[in-house]
């Protein structure tokens, strides 16, 4: 048994659970990782994630979280230019579920609703029929985000919660992403309707860092935000009849695997 099955599938575990996936605990993490003294840890780090220093800015890196929210060289993640095409906003694992009624991730025997999700009904309305696109980030992934599509954005929701980890185990034990931070934005866009795209933080320190929590327009592809250390997500609500996603994506989430994607890769092509 591992440490996340101890975790979330023993009674000693969870008890153990509660004080580690507390707020007050992330907030002691995160004052480390952002401190010159986590500076020995990014060694290891590179090493143990198979990080190719080659392809990022590494000048200059004054904590661990100056490493983990590293930028990519430029040209390494190139945006797909095709209007007609949605783009991933982040490297990740990708997974695409079909919102039938209230049910979004039926994974693992447990069920996420877009209510409980999103916290408002009438924008959960809106997406019955459509898709929800997961994106699951690993530590070893470019742990920087742009925005799906062009558009104009509304204002930021944050939701605070108890941080718990985005792994399989984690999704197995309980409703992770009803217990989780995130943070979402409504994009008004011209080919793809009004999107949701939403940041969801991890257990101990993930921290979600969006530059721009106001109104705006905001293009495809730009850099919306970064997570700070810790298994990330991202998930984008779409409504119905406004993409196809490529076939071998759905084919491969129908099996239950997640398809690899990079950010600014092509993953569907608006439904005309």
């Amino acid at each position: 048994m591992n440490g996340l099955e101890f975790l979330y599938n023993t009674m000693p575990g969870r008890a153990i659970l509660k004080p580690l996936s507390s707020r007050v605990l992330s907030k002691l993490c995160g004052a480390f990782l952002d401190c010159g003294l986590s500076k020995c840890l990014i060694p290891g780090f590179i090493r143990k994630a198979k990080i190719d220093p080659q392809d990022y800015i590494m000048d200059h890196l004054e904590c661990f979280n100056d490493c983990f929210s590293r930028h990519i060289k430029e040209g390494l993640r190139p945006v797909e230019q095709d209007p007609s095409k949605m783009i991933a906003p982040s490297d990740g694992l990708l997974s695409v579920w079909p919102i039938d009624g209230e049910t979004v991730l039926p994974l693992k025997q447990s069920t996420y609703t877009v209510h409980s999700l999103l916290r408002d009904s009438r924008l959960a309305k809106r997406y019955e029929g459509g898709l929800c696109l997961v994106y699951r980030l690993c530590v070893d992934h470019y742990h920087r985000y742009g925005y799906v599509e062009s558009g104009k954005k509304s204002a930021n929701r944050f939701i605070s919660g108890v941080l718990h980890t985005v792994r399989p185990v984690a999704l197995a034990a309980r409703p992770v992403f009803i217990e989780n931070c995130r943070e979402y934005t409504c994009i008004k866009t011209e080919q793809f309707g009004v999107l949701t795209q939403m940041e969801i933080g991890a257990m101990l320190v993930g921290k979600i860092k969006n530059h721009e929590t106001g109104k705006g327009k905001v293009v495809r592809g730009n850099e919306k935000g970064t997570f700070l250390y810790g298994g990330s997500t991202i998930v984008v609500l779409v409504e119905p009849g406004k993409v196809i996603v490529d076939q071998d994506i759905l084919d491969a989430s129908a099996r239950g695997e997640e398809t690899p994607v990079k950010y600014g890769q092509a993953v569907g092509t608006v439904a005309k």
